[in-house]
């Protein structure tokens, strides 16, 4: 369903992006593995329309996204969960959730609807319907990452980009995130995740695309990326630290 095909972006004098060429197919999970500045983020955003490409093509069900502008690409179903979270702190955890919705149609079949949406996110989430009327910056950083995800859940995505959930988190909460991330996947929502947890990564995804320095250097299933030497000498080998509740 989305496609890039020899895509670069750049930021000034600094490219991002270097021929960039991945796919994600309808209901799959597709990891983008890599260290910082390899271009993770800088993916995401350009299918997300904040950034744009200097040459190359992106597609999104047909539509050509180069020319699409981020309203139009949220309004395509292409969501996208930022890294930081970015929640709004003085809005309370409903008003968050309800925010995610604020694109869909004000019918009384659409309010429904939404409102079974609210209530599965407060499933997939409980400690989120504990604290509905919390203010959003009242939250512990899991929690607000646990928000980030309902509220982009509540626009329904037909595309679901995830930037770093897992980012500064103790790995109690790491494992709720992923769970949920499991649970996405199974229920067949398109997902392309950005990870630096490689491990984590690899076990929730069907597919993978290592960068370096904004270019792609090997892609391949979940399996073959952790059975390869030099992904399991650059990533697996090393753990990761520092960790937020």
């Amino acid at each position: 369903m989305l496609s890039l095909e020899s895509v670069d972006v750049s930021y000034g004098h600094m490219q991002a992006l270097r021929g960039v060429t991945l796919s994600v197919r309808d209901g799959e999970l597709v990891t983008l593995l890599g260290a910082n500045g390899a271009g993770k983020s800088s993916a995401l955003m350009t299918v997300s329309g904040i950034v744009r490409p200097r040459a190359g093509r992106l597609t999104w069900d047909g539509v050509d996204l180069g020319k699409a502008s981020a309203l139009d690409i949220v309004r395509l179903g292409v969501i996208h969960c930022p890294e930081g979270r970015r929640i709004f702190g003085g809005l309370t955890v409903q008003e968050n959730l309800r925010m995610g919705a604020i694109r869909r149609s004000r019918s009384r079949a659409e309010a429904s609807a939404a409102r079974r949406d609210l209530d599965w996110v407060y499933t997939l989430f409980p400690v989120l319907g504990q604290r509905r009327r919390q203010a959003g910056s009242t939250l512990s950083g899991g929690e607000q990452q646990m928000l980030a995800i309902g509220r982009a859940l509540m626009a329904q995505p037909r595309l679901l980009m995830l930037d770093e959930p897992s980012l500064g988190l103790a790995p109690l909460v790491v494992r709720a995130i992923f769970q949920v991330i499991r649970e996405l996947h199974r229920r067949g929502v398109t997902i392309l995740l950005v990870e630096q947890n490689v491990r984590q990564a690899l076990a929730v995804a069907d597919r993978g695309y290592v960068l370096v320095t904004g270019s792609v250097v090997l892609e391949g299933s979940s399996a073959e990326l952790r059975a390869h030497p030099e992904l399991e000498a650059a990533y697996l080998s090393t753990a990761r630290g520092g960790a937020e509740t």
